[in-house]
């Protein structure tokens, strides 16, 4: 499985392709053993009492590498003092899945496109800036759907 963000820059604009890794159940041990150490952009859902799938947080790494902040992020021991954060780690299903790149640039345009399809009141987030435009076409192994 070739898992990675691939780009063609066209005029002004970029259209990427986010071949994402197959979603995963959060655990630490597994994590550990076939989540890379690399760069990339990530997301997190867990798991509601209708086994719907919620999304709880996107992002990027670079330092650390995915491995360390999946398993971070996932984990109610290691995780913020934010209470709400910590009770959806404890009391539900963490889901998670990822798709590599070493580029800054490319994780900023990847999230920002995607925080403002999920988030758009969210507007302190800002994209490379390099692109009159930013397109994304997903391919996934799960047919992913979830509720906002």
């Amino acid at each position: 499985m070739n898992i990675g963000i691939t780009f063609l820059e066209k005029e002004e604009n970029v259209y990427y392709y986010v071949n994402w890794s197959p979603l995963a159940k959060a655990d630490r041990y597994e994590i550990n053993a076939k989540v890379p150490s690399v760069g990339g952009v990530f997301e997190l859902y867990w798991m509601d009492d209708q086994k719907r799938l919620r999304l709880f947080s996107v992002g990027q790494t670079i330092f650390g590498g995915l491995r360390s902040e999946i398993r971070r992020l996932t984990d109610p021991e290691l995780c913020s003092n934010d209470e709400k954060t910590k009770r959806i780690l404890e009391d539900n299903e963490i889901w998670y899945r990822y798709s590599t790149t070493d580029s800054s640039n490319i994780m900023a345009d990847v999230v920002w496109f995607f925080m403002q399809r999920y988030f758009p009141e969210k507007e302190d987030l800002r994209h490379s800036g390099r692109y009159k435009e930013v397109f994304i076409k997903e391919s996934e192994p799960d047919k992913l759907i979830w509720v906002p």
